[in-house]
């Protein structure tokens, strides 16, 4: 089953079921997610203007990967939520983000582990020959696509500057 399939199947689930922050959570990215096809399609149209409109809609449909991406921009805005939540005292708004951001992350594949996510940066840096700090931008365009959805990119940045420092 696709993933937006899944997220549209929790979604009919959650209003059965009642789940009120389930139901408005999905209702979010599912908007992000229209959102994001729509702007595909404009972006489509302009590239290609002769597609027809049947075509112009298929090919505007997000592949799963492109799901992730947004389901992690929508953790991201989760997680930087609960940190102002959290700096404004509002310890009530940060629960509901917190809650949010569990629900979303269902949706995730699997996360890597900081070892595996060192393991994968080593190979990268020894792929590119990488040296120093300078190198940087270098190895997270390599490391990046082999680990996509699976870790937070400023984790992934990290581990990085940890090896390349050392």
């Amino acid at each position: 089953m696709a993933l937006k399939e899944k997220i549209q199947e929790d979604f009919k689930k959650a209003l059965k079921e009642k789940k009120e922050i389930k139901l408005s959570t999905l209702r979010m990215l599912s908007a992000a997610i229209f959102n994001k096809e729509k702007e595909k399609r404009y972006n489509l149209s302009q590239e290609r203007p002769e597609l027809s409109a049947q075509d112009l809609e298929k090919e505007s449909w997000l592949m799963d990967e492109e799901i992730l991406e947004v389901v992690s921009s929508e953790i991201k805005k989760r997680k930087e939520s609960i940190s102002e939540f959290q700096k404004g005292q509002r310890e009530d708004l940060a629960e509901k983000e917190k809650k949010e951001l569990e629900i979303l992350k269902q949706y995730l594949p699997e996360q890597l582990s900081k070892e595996e996510i060192e393991k994968l940066a080593r190979e990268v840096i020894e792929k590119v020959q990488a040296r120093d700090l300078k190198d940087m931008g270098k190895v997270m365009a390599q490391l990046m696509p082999k680990i996509k959805g699976r870790a937070v990119g400023n984790e992934v940045s990290d581990v990085v500057k940890e090896l390349l420092k050392a």
